[in-house]
């Protein structure tokens, strides 16, 4: 893999100073409401979620290319939780599988409630500043990633 600026594509930048943070959420606890809380408590303008598991008794979660969030009551296992984190907005999506092992996934919503843990961790970089915007590109808010300047 390189890092260095002439291999590297146009949006392309190197993480260089990373920070890594493990937590532990605990039953009943709102999934996408605590990452966010640990994001804003953290002051991370450039972090990504680096693994997750845990169960569910509750999802809420919006499939693509739908207006609105699906949800249902059971008991789901987290079988992943990806996305990119910050103050500024965050893009999270995750996939859950029910006691016949049928999965679904999609955008993380609010309500998605612990059952017995969600074991998470997540990485940040202190060289970036993660940002949403509209660029025309699409209707929705982006990613534009800035480069924080390093002296």
């Amino acid at each position: 893999m390189c890092v260095l600026p002439s291999c590297m594509h146009k949006n392309e930048l190197p993480i260089e100073s990373t920070k890594t943070y493990a937590f532990r959420l605990k039953p009943g606890q709102d999934l996408k409401e605590e990452i966010q809380k640990f994001v804003s408590e953290r002051q991370i303008a450039a972090g990504w979620i680096s693994t997750c598991v845990g169960s569910l008794t509750h999802y809420n979660i919006r499939f693509a290319n739908q207006p609105n969030g699906s949800s249902d009551s059971g008991h789901f296992e987290i079988v992943s939780l990806v996305g990119t984190i910050s103050v500024n907005g965050s893009h999270i999506h995750i996939s859950v599988s029910d006691s016949t092992g049928k999965t679904i996934g999609g955008h993380l919503l609010e309500g998605c409630k612990i059952y017995t843990t969600a074991e998470i961790v997540v990485q940040s970089s202190s060289n970036f500043n993660f940002k949403r915007e509209k660029d025309g590109s699409t209707p929705w808010e982006e990613l534009t990633v800035e480069e924080k300047n390093q002296n």
